[in-house]
C-alpha cells in the first residue's frame, strides 16, 4: 500500500506520541495550534459549484441529524446497496476487520474494494476520472495521506459531512466545514526478518552498513506513495535534514542506491517472509500487525529508530460525486464509532479519537497493555505546508537524485 502525510511552520513540532495520547482532544488542538497556524484551502465558488453540480453534494445530508436520524440514514443507504472503498489492503491498520464488521452490521450493503495496492494519488486521480460514472468503479470513500484533504476540497473533489462523534476529533486535525477529518496515525519503523539479518539495523545511520547489501527495500514508490515518501524524509530527519528540508533523505537514498544496500522493490509482506526484501521501511503499525500475523514464522523484529522518527496522519473524506453518498457517509460513522476506532488500534495504528477514548474509559486495558512500549519522545509531527513541500521535493527529485525505479 502507498501513501503520504504532511504539515507546514518554519519550527518544527514535535510531539512525543506519550505527549499526544495523553493530551485532550482540546489540549492537543491547542499544542498545535500554538506552534503553527494551518490553513486549508478554501474551495472557490467555481469548485463548488462544479462539485456540487456532478454530486448534488449540497442537498446531501451534513450530518446524520440532517439525515433525520442513524435509523433514516441506514435506509437511505440501504436503497443505495453498495459501497465503493478504495486503497484499503486487509493488512492496513487493520482494514480486514474494519470491512468485516461494516458489512456484518450492514449486510445489505455490497462492498467494491477497489485497487487494495493504490497510493494517496491514485485515489484522487479515480476520483477525477470517474466524475460522472455512477457505477462501482467510482470510488465513494477516500483514505488519503493528510495533505490531500485540503488539497482535494480546493479542488472540489470532496462534500462535507460530520459523523456523530465530531466533537471528539482534535481540531487540527479535521476541515472546520467537515469536507475532511484525521482517522489514523503511526511512525516510521524498520521491520526486519531476523531468519535472514541477524544483526538488526537500529538506527538510520546503520542501513549504511556493507552487511546489509541487497537487504533493505520501501514499501512503495516514492514517486508517489507516502508511505515510501515518509520513509526517505524519515531518512532525512535522521541524516542532518529536518522538516523543512527533505533533501537529506534523497541524498541518503543515493548512497543506500549505489552502495547496493537499496533493493528497487517494492516489500509486502509475501517478499518480507521469503527474505526478498529482509529490511523493509514501513509505518509501525503496518510492521506490527505483520509480525502479529507470522506468529514467529518467520521471526520478525519491528525497531522504531533511534533519530529521524517521523509521525504520519491519515484523513478520510467522501467522494464529492460518489454514486452511493449515504453508504459513504454510514461508513464514517462507522468508522469514527467507538467500535471502529477500536478496530483501527487493535491494528496498532492510533486513532484520531483516542485522547477522547481514553478520557472515558472507552478502550479496554488489555488492548492499551498490548501497544508497544518503545520511546517516542522524538517524534516529529508535521504540518500540512512541511509535507506538500517535502512530497514536492521527494517525487520530483528523486529520479535525478536517487534514479531507483521502483516496482
Amino acid at each position: 500500500m502507498t501513501r503520504s502525510d504532511h504539515s507546514r511552520s518554519t519550527s518544527p513540532l514535535r510531539l512525543s506520541r506519550r505527549t499526544f495520547l495523553s493530551l485532550s482532544a482540546t489540549g492537543f488542538g491547542a499544542a498545535i495550534l500554538g506552534s503553527c497556524t494551518q490553513q486549508s484551502p478554501t474551495p472557490t465558488a467555481s469548485t463548488t459549484t462544479s462539485a456540487a453540480s456532478a454530486s448534488p453534494g449540497a442537498a446531501l445530508p451534513t450530518s446524520a441529524a440532517e439525515a433525520g436520524g442513524m435509523e433514516a440514514l441506514i435506509e437511505a443507504a440501504k436503497a443505495e446497496g453498495e459501497l465503493s472503498v478504495i486503497a484499503l489492503p486487509d493488512d492496513w491498520a487493520n482494514y480486514k476487520e474494519m470491512k468485516a464488521s461494516f458489512l456484518q452490521k450492514y449486510p445489505f450493503i455490497k462492498l467494491n474494494d477497489l485497487n487494495p495496492d493504490a497510493g494517496s494519488a491514485d485515489e484522487i486521480e479515480a476520483v477525477k476520472a470517474n466524475k460522472g460514472n455512477m457505477g462501482p468503479q467510482n470510488p465513494d470513500v477516500l483514505d488519503v495521506a493528510f495533505q490531500f484533504g485540503a488539497s482535494a476540497k480546493a479542488e472540489g473533489l470532496l462534500q462535507p459531512y460530520k459523523v456523530a462523534t465530531w466533537d471528539s476529533i482534535p481540531e487540527p486535525l479535521k476541515d472546520p466545514e467537515g469536507f475532511w477529518y484525521g482517522d489514523y496515525y503511526g511512525v516510521m519503523a524498520f521491520e526486519v526478518n531476523t531468519q535472514v539479518v541477524q544483526n538488526v539495523p537500529q538506527d538510520w545511520a546503520d542501513l549504511l552498513k556493507e552487511e546489509y547489501r541487497g537487504q533493505i527495500a520501501l514499501a512503495g514508490d516514492p514517486r508517489k506513495s507516502g508511505q515510501a515518501i515518509n520513509a526517505v524524509w524519515a531518512a532525512a530527519l535522521g541524516s542532518g535534514g529536518s522538516l523543512d528540508d527533505a533533501t537529506a533523505g534523497l541524498e541518503f537514498f543515493k548512497q543506500l542506491s549505489e552502495s547496493g544496500n537499496l533493493i528497487p522493490v517494492i516489500a509486502k509482506p509475501a517478499t518480507i517472509a521469503k527474505g526478498e526484501t529482509p529490511i523493509s521501511l514501513r509505518w509501525d503499525y503496518n510492521a506490527l500487525a505483520n509480525r502479529d500475523a507470522t506468529a514467529g514464522n518467520p521471526e520478525i523484529a519491528v525497531i522504531i529508530p533511534k533519530t529521524g522518527l517521523l509521525a504520519g496522519v491519515y484523513a478520510q473524506a467522501i467522494n464529492a460525486f460518489a454514486p452511493r453518498p449515504h453508504a459513504a457517509r454510514l461508513w464514517m460513522e462507522h468508522l469514527y464509532s467507538d467500535e471502529g476506532q477500536l478496530i483501527w488500534l487493535k491494528g496498532y495504528s492510533r486513532p484520531v479519537r483516542f485522547d477522547a477514548m481514553v478520557s472515558s474509559n472507552a478502550i479496554p486495558q488489555d488492548l492499551l497493555a498490548k501497544l508497544p512500549a518503545a520511546n517516542y519522545e522524538n517524534a516529529a509531527f508535521p504540518n500540512a505546508e512541511q509535507i506538500t513541500a517535502a512530497s514536492d521535493t521527494i517525487t520530483q527529485t528523486w529520479d535525478s537524485v536517487v534514479g531507483a525505479d521502483v516496482q
